[in-house]
């Protein structure tokens, strides 16, 4: 029986997939994050999110992690493949392995064909796309310095920017500097910058917050529907980028979305109603997450495209 692996590597979690040459799912495994393998720190990081995630998905397929040997592995990683693949090389016994990036991976879940646009916005934010030529592009995923436009971290950069504002008299009052105050334990807007600062409120952690950003919105403040609009705005423009270097006008390109601001529905009819303007663009939900596109992916570089199944 040939054995096939897919592994979806990302900033919060590790999730991992094997499948058999019919394209039965046979177990599924998961572990810590594993982006960033530059450092001592992160390789070990790396190392055990894979060890704990390839253990329970070959737990529940039978297998022996320690023998168990893949036709084809597909992994998708957070933070770039570069510095990851030697180390990968050295965990697993795998005939074909593939190390990608997570856009990739979540388009190839993401559509029948694995062809279209993918638009994540989870912390950061990019736009990634296939056409049915092979050919491929990305628009966004500059990091949080100097992009990350719509991306959750963005949405919490821009709310406690305008709770200053407000406190300084400059801005208009919204009530996003109250809840920013009362989420972070903080005295006021500038404290709260200072603690954000802080080891105590790293990127990931500012992240969660962009719930507060879509709950203020829902309440008519219109400082946070400004930037709910403005960040669909973005996304949508990322989209539009990917499509104009990939598609002619007006053919027919799917278009799907996927991350934890998409959650908002305020930005996620208006994203739908931005991208659907365009001729020919079909917007909608992935098929399948990250993980069962990675595992297609590896079914792909075998030369298999078989119809998933538990």
């Amino acid at each position: 029986m040939k054995l096939f692996l897919g592994v979806d590597g990302g900033q919060s979690s590790t999730a991992a997939l094997i499948g058999d040459e019919t394209g039965r799912v046979l177990g599924s495994g998961s572990g810590g994050p594993c982006n960033h393998a530059d450092t001592g720190e992160g390789r070990a990081r790396l190392e055990g999110a894979v060890s704990a995630c390839l253990a329970g998905a070959c737990d529940e397929a039978g297998l022996d992690p320690a023998t168990v040997q893949f036709e084809a592995a597909c992994f998708g990683m957070s933070g770039g493949p570069e510095d990851k693949q030697a180390i990968l090389a050295a965990m697993l016994r795998a005939g074909r392995l593939m190390v990608t990036t997570d856009a990739v991976i979540a388009l190839a879940g993401a559509t029948e064909t694995g062809q279209g646009i993918i638009t994540i916005a989870g912390t950061g934010s990019m736009a990634f796309g296939k056409n049915p030529r092979g050919q491929t592009a990305r628009a966004g995923g500059w990091g949080y310095i100097f992009g990350d436009e719509g991306g959750a971290f963005d949405l919490v950069r821009q709310s406690l920017r305008a709770a200053l504002r407000m406190e300084e008299g400059w801005g208009p009052p919204t009530a996003l500097r109250r809840r920013l105050i009362e989420a972070t334990g903080s005295a006021d807007a500038g404290q709260a910058l200072h603690r954000f600062y802080s080891s105590e409120w790293p990127r990931a952690r500012q992240a969660t917050l962009a719930r507060l950003v879509d709950e203020t919105a829902r309440e008519g403040d219109p400082v946070a529907c400004g930037i709910l609009e403005e960040a669909a705005a973005s996304l949508a423009r990322l989209a539009a980028a990917v499509r104009f270097q990939l598609w002619k006008p007006g053919e027919t390109v799917a278009i799907a979305y996927i991350g934890g601001v998409f959650q908002s529905p305020l930005v996620l009819e208006r994203f739908r109603a931005l991208v659907e303007a365009e001729h020919g663009a079909r917007c909608g939900p992935p098929l399948h997450g990250p993980d069962v596109g990675a595992l297609l992916e590896a079914y792909r570089a075998a030369g298999l495209n078989p119809r998933l199944r538990s």
